[in-house]
């Protein structure tokens, strides 16, 4: 038996047969193999929406005000810096629509990267994503989960390291397990939490604007609202852009799994637009409402706003904002492990990372392996020490992934000018994209140099793993033969075996008119 075949056989330990009179039905169901394994639509436009939404609403809006405030010098700057910063999240998604449904492939900017500039920016983009981005952001998301629901029994002080850390392992593991079970039961969960973190942003909305009504919006005004208690520099100005990104960070995430949306070239740009506008409608009222009712010295000398917020104005109901909080962030990590294990996922179908991460469990259809990984890394910084620290490291490689990614399209329109795209922005949304993040990243670097050099370094620290690990393709047998027993030892261990990939096809003019006419019943359920 060569290797390519034993590479790909299912090392499932096979179930002894049972006598026909005592097995059921179900059990035989069951027990069988299915004859197609292949990735799974289940994705319909709710759930794309509360992708979208659940990935952006997580801690973000919980950690970033103080940031912005501290960055932007004041409370109507801070205002303006979050509007503006829901404008440029629905420019860049705009530019994604179009480049999800040109090339519909699962991975985002990964995979449109490697499809438009080749194999070693794509493979730099993952691994800065892989190694830095994605786990760094889910372990401060995971903390901010334990420190919300820990603040209740320890409102006097801040609660001790190793519980903070103990809890947010546990949430971790507890979801990974969940995304390993079942695509379904994952989604079923996004969809409630993120009603329930709406709700949360809902209360605090519904409370500030309570207090506008009673009179209470001196700090809102012109006069004071611009009443700098700082000059802001148009660097520090720049990182208070920084700070409202991370809180906007996940406005690409349906893109990671555009494999599984029902009907992706129709979903795909309406989730986008639907969430988009919805999430920069929230955060302005969010932060409305904590202006309306709290200083800038109260806000700045807060560890956790909405906790804050709620001792102020909700009295005895106050220990509804930690939990409204932790719903909000235990959603948040569902949505980041499970869109982030698909970019792992397609990192490895490409051949730029292990061949294991590329298969799904031969039942459930999830991929293990990739799953492992992502919760394994952001464990890991985890045990490291303080992640907050990285917030801007992870904003800058953001921002300079979501500007190669936008300049891309451009390049892509020159390169194959009639290919059909069945969305097609104008050219002043990829363009204003461009400029302001030019400008942006131009600044942090001159205000922050360090940070952002660090970003770089980690992203360049790529290239030599790429030629190594990618590129060189003579490598000795022994390497080889290792590659191959731990791939076979993965797939006995996990029941893991390579999917069948369903292509979506290069689509006519004609053909998008047609599809475009059917009724919503017959293009999926929601």
């Amino acid at each position: 038996m060569d290797g390519a075949e034993r590479k790909r056989r299912v090392c499932a330990k096979r179930e002894p047969q049972a006598p026909h009179s005592i097995m059921t039905n179900r059990e035989a169901k069951r027990n069988t193999i299915p004859e197609r394994v292949t990735l799974k639509k289940e994705i319909g436009l709710l759930s794309a929406c509360t992708i979208i939404i659940g990935n952006i609403i997580g801690s973000g809006i919980f950690i970033s005000p103080k940031g912005v405030l501290e960055h932007s010098g004041s409370v109507g700057l801070a205002l303006v810096v979050w509007v503006l910063g829901g404008c440029i999240a629905a420019l860049g998604s705009l530019c994604y629509a179009e480049l999800g449904v040109t090339i519909p492939k699962s991975g985002g900017d990964y995979s449109y990267v490697t499809e438009i500039f080749g194999d070693l920016v794509g493979f730099l983009l993952l691994w800065s994503a892989v190694l830095i981005m994605y786990p760094t952001t889910l372990a401060v998301i995971a903390l901010t989960f334990s420190n919300y629901v820990l603040q209740p029994a320890f409102p006097n002080c801040v609660p001790p390291y190793m519980a903070t850390r103990i809890l947010s392992t546990t949430c971790i593991l507890f979801l990974t397990w969940v995304n390993c079970f079942s695509v379904r039961l994952a989604t079923r969960i996004q969809d409630i939490f993120t009603v329930g973190k709406l709700l949360a942003l809902g209360l605090i909305i519904a409370v500030g604007l309570l207090q506008i009504y009673k009179g209470n919006y001196e700090g809102l005004t012109p006069q004071v609202a611009f009443e700098f208690y700082k000059t802001p520099s148009v660097g520090q100005i720049a990182l208070a852009f920084l700070q409202a990104s991370f809180a906007f960070s996940g406005w690409n995430f349906l893109n990671y799994v555009t494999e599984e949306v029902v009907d992706p070239r129709r979903n795909l740009p309406r989730a986008i637009y639907i969430s988009i506008p919805l999430v920069t409608f929230v955060y302005t009222l969010t932060n409305i409402a904590y202006f309306s009712s709290m200083s800038p010295e109260e806000l700045l000398a807060s560890n956790a706003v909405a906790v804050t917020f709620g001792e102020k104005l909700l009295g005895m109901f106050s220990t509804l904002m930690p939990i409204s909080v932790a719903l909000s962030t235990f959603g948040g990590i569902n949505g980041y492990l499970f869109t982030s294990s698909r970019l792992c996922f397609s990192g490895a179908r490409e051949g730029h990372l292990p061949s294991l991460l590329a298969m799904i469990h031969f039942k459930n259809c999830t991929p293990i392996p990739a799953l492992l990984v992502c919760c394994t890394a952001t464990v890991v910084i985890l045990c490291i020490g303080e992640t907050h620290n990285l917030i801007n490291y992870v904003s800058f490689i953001n921002y300079l992934s979501y500007g190669v990614t936008i300049a891309g399209l451009l390049y892509y329109r020159w390169k194959k000018p009639n290919l059909y795209r069945p969305i097609k922005v104008s050219l002043l949304v990829p363009l204003c994209y461009l400029m302001f993040w030019a400008l942006l990243l131009g600044f942090s670097l001159h205000s922050e140099p360090v940070v952002c050099g660090v970003g770089l370094v980690i992203m360049l620290t790529g290239v030599p793993v790429y030629f190594l690990g990618v590129y060189w393709k003579n490598k000795p047998k022994c390497v080889y033969d290792f590659l191959e027993w731990a791939t076979y030892l993965g797939q006995r261990v996990f029941f893991v075996v390579f999917p069948q990939i369903d292509p979506i096809e290069p689509i006519t003019p004609t053909e998008w008119n047609e599809k475009s006419s059917i009724t919503s019943k017959a293009a999926g359920p929601l």
